[in-house]
């Protein structure tokens, strides 16, 4: 069976506040663990009033102390808002106060709009164009320092924490394949490229002292309930969300609707559909047949699940629904392409 994994964005629902939003990401964590989730990422997002995991390190650093075995980890920080020396010295901290249990997934995207980009002190385009040697650069502050080194990651200096690249299109996976980290693509909401990046990834990785084999995790979106119409419905609240931001007024998450084709022109119905296609969208047993048919066709190491649902109740049961699918289903760790 391929390990599963829950990807939370700690959304912020309609009329709801952060602090509730974290609330409902520690509860979610907590019945993550017990059900068998292998790992559980934040992302980085900014000005973003429907996400609350803008400070990732520090949502992490919540989650892990809130829980007792799971993998907590970042999926990811976006490494050129930052310094990489400040990145090795938060994820050292975490690694020093939760051993053994966070992942650090660095990605190159800003994780929000030009301008608070800026604000964030960035120069995007040399920033982006310098992400592989800050990636040396933040793996060289993990491993054991020089006698003669100047500058030490403290703590962070000769911790392993687990590095994985994120990408949505072909460049991650280059780059995670030269450096031999495992891969993690953005299949929930960039699924054009996802097998040719897999390809890619597979056929050019070298072995390093880095990251073992080559892995691959693909993310998928998945929303079920009790039946296909109720998982649907739930499903709107993504569709909404993902239309209001490419309109360029996003907000916080909003509520399911019966009919969300009356919401959207014909353009954006058939945007949805691409960039939301891969999803598994049903009751359990569609979910369980979705779940094995996705995992055959991607030949996926593992999987994680990510779901933007407007009801905390609703987004627990969705990810249970998930979890006994994975449980029940009898594939191998890996199957290749």
């Amino acid at each position: 069976m391929a390990p599963f994994s829950l990807l939370d964005l700690s959304p912020i629902a309609r009329g709801a506040t952060a602090a509730q939003a974290l609330a409902n990401s520690l509860d979610l964590a907590r019945h993550a663990e017990h059900w068998g989730y292998h790992r559980y990422w934040v992302a980085e997002h900014h000005n973003m009033t429907g996400i609350a995991s803008a400070a990732t390190a520090v949502v992490i650093g919540h989650l892990a102390g809130g829980t007792r075995t799971i993998r907590v980890g970042a999926g990811g920080i976006m490494l050129p808002n930052h310094a990489p020396l400040v990145i090795a010295e938060q994820f050292g901290t975490l690694e020093s106060l939760y051993p053994g249990r966070i992942d650090l997934g660095i990605g190159r995207a800003p994780g929000t709009d030009q301008v608070t980009a800026a604000a964030l002190r960035r120069h995007q385009r040399q920033d982006i164009d310098n992400f592989p040697q800050d990636v040396l650069e933040l793996i060289g502050y993990f491993a054991p320092s020089r006698p003669d080194q100047l500058v030490r990651a403290v703590p962070g200096d000769g911790l392993r924490v687990p590095l994985w690249i994120l990408g949505s299109s072909l460049y991650g996976a280059q780059l995670a394949a030269a450096l031999g980290l495992p891969f993690a693509f953005a299949s929930h909401f960039a699924p054009e490229l996802m097998m040719a990046a897999v390809r890619l990834y597979r056929q050019n990785f070298q072995p390093s002292l880095l990251g073992g084999a080559a892995r691959v995790m693909l993310a998928l979106n998945v929303f079920a309930a009790d039946s296909d119409r109720a998982a649907r419905r739930l499903f709107t609240s993504l569709q909404q969300a993902f239309a209001n931001l490419r309109r360029g007024t996003p907000g916080p998450l909003p509520p399911p609707i019966d009919d969300i084709d009356s919401l959207l022109t014909p353009a954006e119905q058939a945007l949805l559909e691409q960039a939301l296609s891969c999803r598994v969208v049903g009751s359990p047993a569609t979910v369980r047949r979705g779940l094995a048919d996705f995992i055959a066709r991607t030949g996926a190491d593992e999987v994680i699940f990510t779901a933007n649902i407007f009801d905390h109740a609703d987004r627990l049961r969705s990810f249970e629904i998930a979890a006994e699918a994975m449980n029940a289903l009898s594939l191998p760790a890996t199957i290749p392409l």
